[in-house]
């Protein structure tokens, strides 16, 4: 697949299994992403296809994605599994935040079953709004976790 930088501004990118298909057509209405899948509905697909699309191009465009599923926690292990991708499973605004100035994530994980729609917009309207801290402390630290 190849990317339009012609898109306009653009966040990052967003995918999603079937259970989070959902919660990403609502998130993609409301911010500007590229989307990468699933495009089946509501139809069972398989999250680890999506979530490694979703993190070479995160990683290529040194960029932010979201990725959701029922829980969350599948897509993020899943993509915690990538080198130099930090996913944060968040159920909070609070979690977004500490995600991104403490451990500079650079995906956010949702659960559709377990997070309305206003709460996700809010999450993520945080995850990226967010910068990564100057602090040598949570430098060092991030270092140590790309290893």
């Amino acid at each position: 697949m190849k990317i339009n930088k012609k898109v306009g501004h653009v966040l990052g990118f967003i995918a999603a299994d079937h259970r989070g298909y959902k919660l990403k057509e609502y998130l993609k209405e409301k911010f500007p992403l590229i989307d990468l899948g699933t495009f089946e509905g509501e139809k069972s697909v398989d999250y680890p296809d999506y979530i490694k699309k979703l993190t070479k191009y995160v990683l290529k465009e040194k960029s932010r994605g979201i990725v959701i599923c029922g829980t969350g926690m599948g897509v993020s292990m899943a993509a915690n599994r990538v080198k130099g991708i930090r996913a944060g499973l968040c159920r909070t605004t609070d979690d977004a935040y500490m995600s991104r100035y403490h451990n500079n994530a650079n995906v956010l994980a949702l659960g559709e079953d377990v997070t309305t729609p206003k709460d996700a917009e809010r999450i993520a309207k945080k995850f990226f709004d967010t910068e990564f801290s100057s602090e040598l402390r949570h430098k060092r630290r991030i270092k140590k976790m790309d290893k």
